[in-house]
């Protein structure tokens, strides 16, 4: 029996767009992440994991879509490999079926390698950024996304007696946001 082809797509954000990943691939179905690769946590990934079963086919565009470091990158290669899954890398050209050569596993790890040294390039640039644009009076932090008036309207909400979590859910709070608030 031949099993599924299950295309992963990932972004590291919602503003970026996944069309060139897999273009042209046909994919039974498709589990697509806007979250960053820097670790495991992300919940169409998990999806796909569990998804995933013996005879299936895995196709990623390129291995940093799937991890963006090399313990993870092997470890989701093992997980789905040991399940009796294989594993397609378009870019880089390499399958993995779990009965891989030392030459496929040695390729696996200095690909992954790289892909987590590229995002502590990434990392690294943007504290320098972050430091030049400080230093030039430029980068003052995040947005606050409290107004004065909405401070004023959680105090006023809750002094009524308004529950405290019904006030977060409302403004779109945590709870933690919302006590940091009440306290100042």
């Amino acid at each position: 029996m031949s099993g599924q082809h299950i295309g992963y797509i990932r972004v590291s954000s919602v503003m970026q767009n996944t069309d060139r990943q897999l273009e042209g691939v046909k994919t039974d179905i498709t589990f697509e992440d806007k979250v960053s690769g820097k670790d495991t946590n992300r919940p169409q990934l998990a999806a796909m994991m569990l998804h995933a079963r013996k005879g299936d086919t895995v196709v990623v565009h390129s291995m940093d879509r799937l991890a963006r470091n090399l313990d993870d990158l092997r470890g989701i290669v093992k997980e789905l490999t040991a399940k009796g899954v294989v594993v397609q890398f378009q870019k880089e050209g390499l399958t993995f079926t779990g009965d891989d050569s030392p030459m496929a596993n040695l390729l696996l790890s200095m690909l992954g390698a790289v892909a987590e040294f590229e995002r502590s390039l990434i990392r690294e640039r943007q504290k320098e950024g972050v430091q030049i644009a400080k230093a030039n009076g430029a980068y003052k932090g995040r947005k606050q996304e409290m107004t004065a008036e909405r401070i004023a309207e959680i105090k006023l909400r809750v002094a009524n007696g308004e529950s405290k979590a019904k006030v977060a859910k409302d403004m779109s709070i945590s709870r933690d946001t919302l006590y940091r608030y009440l306290a100042a």
